[in-house]
């Protein structure tokens, strides 16, 4: 009897590509979620998360509770039948973005009976004699076939590895994350996701975070007209956040008091002067009830120095 594959997948532009692809075959579930930003519960497909996310996408990204149920509950639920598949293929990129949504997707699995089953990561990245990382829908056609043939495949360890930084993201003690980070596993890009992370709470000495401090360099270091050209600079320049327009336009709404507009050119301000030089903190300005995953980002402070988090 031919084995049964299911592909967990990051989004429906690589889904459809795998769907009229030659080399694959099996049934698809597609993570339509973005674990990265608000509030989460550990067991994601209790009524009690899934009210929380409704809240969270309804009031900050103006998805409405009946798309959430469509697009991506339906899709979960399909985890409950997961036993009668025998190999499990999980497509998740490099970034903090897709790793968020990937360890979510495997702890939910370790949650519903897969000790006999397979399951293998296709992630993309380094591509050879690239200088820059690329996503899986980035990718020719052949270089995805050869992504899948060299699909790591998954040990129990990095299963429960990964399963169990999804709890420590999801629980109100985000110092516990960087223990995980020199942990060894088959995850290339984990312990980098992880940092990443770490460095989205605000600095100890501006009240800005790394993307944030970056974002504020970037105006100072080129010419950008507006903010329309610094959204496609920031795109393009984030590191390994893995932010689309929707997520990159909420960051660049906190800084509109560090920036200003001249007819021609976007400068910083004076605020913006004094934040990127380290001379002032602006943590008071910026104080939201931000999420990630259990904890508010304003809860905790981030040293550059030690890497490690100070809890307010």
């Amino acid at each position: 009897m031919e084995a049964k594959t299911l592909h967990i997948t990051n989004g429906d532009y690589l889904t459809n590509r795998l769907r009229k692809a030659t080399f694959i075959a099996g049934d698809f579930l597609v993570w339509r979620e973005m674990l990265c930003e608000g509030p989460t519960i550990p067991q994601i497909e209790t009524n009690e998360s899934i009210t929380v996310r409704k809240d969270f996408l309804k009031k900050y990204y103006h998805i409405t509770p009946a798309s959430y149920e469509e697009k991506f509950v339906s899709e979960i639920h399909k985890i409950k039948h997961v036993s009668r598949y025998d190999t499990i293929v999980l497509w998740f990129e490099y970034d903090l973005f897709c790793h968020i949504n990937m360890i979510a997707a495997i702890h939910l699995l370790l949650h519903n009976n897969i000790q006999n089953t397979e399951v293998s990561l296709v992630c993309s990245g380094q591509i050879d004699n690239e200088q820059r990382l690329y996503g899986l829908g980035e990718l020719t056609d052949q270089q995805l076939e050869m992504h899948y043939n060299q699909k790591k495949q998954l040990t129990l360890n990095d299963l429960e590895l990964a399963s169990h930084i999804w709890t420590l993201y999801s629980e109100s003690n985000p110092q516990r994350i960087a223990g995980q980070i020199k942990k060894q596993s088959s995850f290339e890009y984990l312990s980098i996701c992880l940092r990443a992370h770490l460095q989205r709470f605000p600095n100890m000495r501006t009240g800005l975070n790394t993307l944030e401090s970056n974002i504020l360099e970037m105006i100072d270091t080129y010419k950008i007209s507006n903010i329309k050209q610094l959204m496609g600079y920031a795109l393009a320049y984030q590191g390994f956040y893995g932010y689309g327009d929707m997520q990159m336009k909420r960051v660049l709404a906190r800084l509109f008091q560090f920036l200003k507009q001249t007819k021609d050119r976007l400068l910083l301000s004076e605020r913006g002067r004094l934040a990127l030089q380290e001379k002032k903190n602006f943590y008071n300005t910026q104080m939201l009830d931000w999420h990630y995953g259990g904890v508010k980002k304003y809860d905790y402070l981030y040293n550059n120095e030690t890497h490690n988090l100070l809890k307010l």
